[in-house]
C-alpha cells in the first residue's frame, strides 16, 4: 500500500505541477482543455494515492476493506491492459509506456493477490 501511495502521489504531483511540460515532451498541443484534463488526472492520482496512504495500517484482502482492494486492481488492471496495448501501437516515447507498464502491472498482480487472499490466514 505503502509504494502505491507513493507512486500515484508522484504521479499527481507531477501532473499538477508540471502539465504544460509534459504536454511538450509528450507534444500534444498546449490548451486550456489539456491542461484541465492533466489537473483533473493530477487530482484522481492524488485521491488514489491518499486513499492508499491512510489505509496502509488497516487490514485489506478477503472482505476487509474490499472496496479499496477492487478499487486499486481496477485502476492498475485496466491501467496495465491500456498500457500493453500501447507497447504494440505508438512508437514514440516507448521508454515511457514500458516502464509504467511495468509498475502498472506489478501492482496490478499485487492487488490481485490482495483481493484474492484472506489476511488473518496468512497470520495463522
Amino acid at each position: 500500500m505503502t509504494l502505491s501511495a507513493i507512486f500515484l502521489a508522484l504521479l499527481g504531483i507531477l501532473f499538477s505541477f508540471l502539465p504544460n511540460e509534459i504536454a511538450t515532451y509528450l507534444n500534444i498541443e498546449q490548451n486550456a482543455i489539456t491542461i484541465l484534463f492533466f489537473k483533473m488526472l493530477s487530482a484522481l492520482y492524488l485521491g488514489f494515492g491518499i486513499l492508499n496512504w491512510m489505509a496502509k495500517g488497516t487490514l485489506i484482502g478477503g472482505i476487509y476493506n474490499r472496496p479499496i482492494a477492487i478499487g486499486n486492481l481496477m485502476h492498475f488492471g485496466v491501467g496495465a491492459i491500456a498500457l500493453i496495448k500501447m507497447l504494440f501501437i505508438i512508437k514514440t516515447h516507448s521508454e515511457i509506456i514500458i516502464v509504467l507498464a511495468v509498475l502498472y502491472t506489478v501492482f496490478a498482480l499485487f492487488f490481485a493477490y490482495v483481493f484474492r487472499t484472506n489476511p488473518s490466514k496468512a497470520n495463522k
